[in-house]
């Protein structure tokens, strides 16, 4: 369930939003966006604070407080109400367009009375737009893309999103009397970085309660389906619920039937057949006699098809039913086997906590390092220098150990400019333990020039991480245009690893770049790319990506012991 926290980040990112596009006080606009980041990234539940309390939040001064509360006790904020009234709905459909700001969303409604995403697209087509300042060839192909993007993510869900609203009716399905079992399945526990719809399986003897507690809930909106084998529902945020009741001793087959692809479902059923056996929802039953040989678990019912039990997030018929019935099913990476988070910011940057609240989290963790890396010079926005960056060394190196044994590792972010080139001299560089190196601008290079970019990054002897690779944000901006290939077999030859960023926007690498990459013998790294507190936890959908990845311990580079990884961080220099 979405947190008010996550519901005030909204609102004032869209304040943020709605003031950029009239015009307003560009230094306001990014006041409001300092402070929906600060307060999505606040640990607590923001409802509890006064105004004071809230206050206390980096960012958020007294009339964002003022507002903030206002919010919550009214469910709106006059202010925001006022612009908004004040701008077509059609040119606040425009916004939300990948690569199309709030200034170019205007200027398409004044000049040209452009309101909506199909005028937009049929003017494109028209070239009508040849003669509009600041909408050239290139931009113009860039809107097409960024319309295609936002077409083919349609009413999908981010994973995140979809696990948050899944998890809250789980726990409380779980709480009616009568349940024995409950879980989320379908692409959700696969794992998939986004959803269409969830999936949710109670094991229970009756399944009216559940039914009617499904469509009570206070997320539920709308009951789309009310039936005594299927219930389904929307949620005030727009998801689709569906609920099945299954018998308990069907549970196994009836979760692996909800889980899997509808290929890897194919692949189980003709295996099935060719063993005079039919699968479905309620077990694995002989066709002749009707008698049932497995349903109680999943582990019963892929024993009895002569496979061992495959991990829900490679059931996408990618050669999985094949390496299991070769017994070269691989043993992913799990949230257990990461020691450390490689990939981390502080407020010395553009992180929202200070440094020994990060380390605090991390060691709560359990982990056996951790490293910091806020960004250098050249993204000029951070205002890094050379005292900054060595002070917060200093302090570093006072907490090392000092947190349940913890290791600290102290790194930096660095910017890869145009020509590959990254901040710092090779001499200042070598003082740094870790260096995760990523694209930050000029996104546009054509494919030779990325190319070449990115390889004279993972050529340099100090950079150890390919960050966030691709650049990619999920339904908002394509990855950047390279031959991928050449950077995974360079990242292999070099010694760099490329980075499986965690943020549930970003997932970069993807999973079908993971699988490309591992062909070359690329080693990987399992980050956060943490920017608060809350942050650390999101290492779930990383590890998840790497598991569609095919990724085991061994291809992860922050599940070795601390000597095996200083021993890579190095690239072949000496100790």
């Amino acid at each position: 369930m979405a947190r008010p926290n996550d519901e005030v980040e909204a609102l004032l990112q869209e304040y943020a939003d709605l003031i950029a596009i009239t015009g307003g006080d560009a230094f306001k606009a990014r006041a409001y966006e300092k402070a929906a980041r600060a307060i999505g990234g606040y640990p607590a539940d923001i409802s509890h604070l006064d105004a004071e309390g809230l206050r206390e939040i980096p960012n958020v001064g007294r009339s964002i407080a003022e507002k903030v509360i206002e919010y919550l006790r009214t469910g709106t904020v006059a202010v925001v109400e006022e612009r908004r009234a004040g701008i077509p709905a059609g040119v606040r459909e425009l916004i939300t367009i990948p690569t199309l700001g709030p200034k170019k969303a205007l200027r398409l409604y004044e000049d040209l009375h452009i309101s909506s995403v199909n005028e937009l697209t049929a003017a494109i087509e028209a070239d009508a737009l040849h003669d509009l300042k600041g909408f050239g060839e290139k931009t113009q192909e860039n809107i097409l893309h960024g319309i295609e993007l936002m077409q083919q993510a349609g009413g999908r869900i981010p994973l995140h999103l979809a696990l948050d609203t899944a998890e809250g009716i789980v726990a409380e399905l779980s709480a009616v009397t009568g349940c024995k079992r409950c879980a989320y399945a379908g692409s959700l526990r696969r794992m998939k970085e986004t959803v269409g719809d969830i999936d949710v399986l109670v094991a229970a003897k009756r399944s009216a309660p559940f039914m009617d507690a499904l469509a009570a809930l206070p997320v539920t909106a709308e009951v789309i389906a009310h039936g005594p084998k299927k219930t389904s529902i929307r949620t005030t945020k727009g998801v689709q619920v569906d609920l099945r009741v299954l018998p308990p001793d069907s549970w196994g087959a009836g979760l692996q039937y909800f889980t899997g692809s509808k290929a890897h479902n194919i692949r189980t059923r003709t295996i099935a057949v060719r063993q005079g056996l039919k699968l479905s929802e309620y077990g694995l039953f002989e066709v002749d006699s009707g008698e049932s040989v497995a349903s109680r678990s999943e582990e019963e019912v892929y024993a009895r098809l002569g496979l061992p039990w495959i991990p829900p997030t490679l059931r996408e018929d990618r050669g999985e039913i094949d390496a299991a019935l070769r017994g070269e099913l691989p043993e992913v990476v799990t949230e257990r086997s990461i020691r450390g988070d490689l990939h981390t910011h502080t407020d010395l940057t553009d992180g929202l906590a200070p440094l020994e609240s990060m380390v605090a989290a991390a060691a709560e963790r359990g982990y056996a390092y951790y490293a910091v890396t806020d960004h250098a010079p050249n993204l000029y926005m951070q205002r890094m220098t050379d005292e900054k960056i060595l002070a917060q060394r200093e302090q570093l190196r006072t907490l090392d150990g000092a947190h349940q044994g913890m290791r600290l590792l102290h790194g930096t972010e660095l910017n890869i400019g145009p020509e590959g080139d990254v901040d710092w001299p090779d001499d200042f560089l070598a003082g740094f333990d870790i260096c995760v190196a990523a694209l930050h601008s000029h996104f546009d290079l054509g494919r030779k020039a990325m190319t070449r970019r990115l390889v004279r990054a993972c050529e340099n002897p100090h950079v150890n991480v390919l960050g966030h690779p691709t650049t990619r944000l999920i339904g908002k901006r394509p990855g950047v245009d390279a031959d991928w290939d050449e950077v995974f077999a360079v990242c292999a030859r070099t010694g760099t690893a490329l980075e499986i960023n965690a943020q549930p926007d970003r997932l970069d690498l993807c999973d079908e770049d993971i699988l490309r990459a591992k062909e070359y013998g690329t080693k990987f790294a399992v980050d956060t790319d943490a920017h608060s507190v809350l942050h650390l936890a999101h290492l779930r959908y990383g590890v998840g990506t790497a598991q569609r990845g095919w990724l085991t311990p061994d291809d992860v580079i922050n599940t070795w012991p601390l000597r095996r990884l200083r021993q890579f961080l190095r690239k072949g220099r000496p100790a």
